[in-house]
């Protein structure tokens, strides 16, 4: 027979355990509605002028800006790992590193040689325990990752690229799609041009009334080059803060999915605890008494 007082205790801990996960889903919940609502805003912008540079690129015109085109030698790439500072939210990291680790073991088959940088303490201590050298570390970036720090970043690629000092970009982070559907993807954001060419590929569909060998014609004020220097740069910051945006919102919803899990098989294993508690408890009372009863019969006799 179970230990009553063992089980009582144990009960006690998981309540215990059980109001640490219920105030985590709330927070999550509510870190969630705003992370959402800061993706949501950046959406509608981030796909307007990636579309912008999709048309500029699709114009037909002899225009040439260094961040559309790839560089003649591909030797020094960059990685960039986006995962949380955080655990406690189910397969979030996992997934997002799995895909990190196998494209950065392809890259370095591919090319000769690949920079890594991690944002997050669970991405950084992943390499870290594989041997692989983490070039820079940024655990700054929380679920409300600012675009002040996003540009700051983003301009050191934009400069690097522009000297030569990395000639590729590859982001790995978990893109949102919906509350059911977040998926570990890598991006090439640098060259830009290869992110216009799958915009073009994969998109909403929304050009296709033009038809696939249309060309757009487009009327530039002051001038075609003015309006590249503008808007090129601006179009890979955004959809660099997008990234970090859709990495924040995805794992909100991990946690908050990983809490509400837990705090159901919490009160599931409360209820049964209550139960063997319970028949512990009787048994219990019931073995005391018979006691007593043999005992009023020695008594007696």
């Amino acid at each position: 027979m179970a230990n009553a007082r063992a089980l009582d205790k144990r009960r006690k801990s998981i309540r215990n355990i059980r109001k640490i996960t219920r105030t985590m889903e709330l927070i999550a919940t509510a870190r969630f509605k705003h992370a959402m609502d800061r993706a949501s805003a950046a959406s509608a912008y981030t796909d307007r002028i990636t579309r912008l540079v999709t048309k500029l690129a699709n114009t037909g015109l002899e225009l040439s800006h260094p961040l559309l085109e790839p560089h003649e030698t591909n030797e020094n790439v960059l990685q960039l790992v986006l995962t949380s500072n955080r655990g406690l939210c189910g397969g979030y990291n996992g997934n997002v590193l799995r895909k990190a680790f196998e494209n950065n073991q392809s890259l370095k088959e591919t090319f000769g040689h690949c920079r890594l940088e991690v944002s997050g303490k669970r991405g950084i201590s992943f390499f870290e325990h594989r041997d692989i050298d983490v070039d820079e570390r940024f655990l700054h970036f929380e679920d409300k990752p600012s675009f002040e720090d996003v540009e700051l970043l983003a301009n050191r690629y934009l400069e690097a690229y522009a000297t030569g000092t990395i000639d590729r970009l590859e982001v790995c982070y978990t893109k949102f799609s919906s509350i059911a559907r977040q998926n570990a993807t890598v991006e090439t954001l640098l060259p830009l041009g290869e992110l216009a060419s799958e915009e073009t590929s994969g998109g909403d569909g929304g050009d296709s009334r033009s038809g696939a060998g249309a060309e757009t014609i487009i009327e530039f004020l002051p001038s075609a080059e003015s309006i590249l220097e503008e808007v090129v740069p601006t179009s890979f910051k955004v959809k660099l803060f997008k990234c970090f945006l859709d990495a924040a919102v995805s794992e909100q919803v991990a946690r908050m999915v990983a809490m509400k899990s837990a705090t159901e098989n919490a009160d599931e294993l409360i209820r049964e605890l209550s139960m063997t508690y319970n028949r512990a408890r009787q048994g219990q009372i019931t073995g005391e008494l018979l006691e007593v009863m043999g005992g009023v019969e020695a008594l007696k006799t």
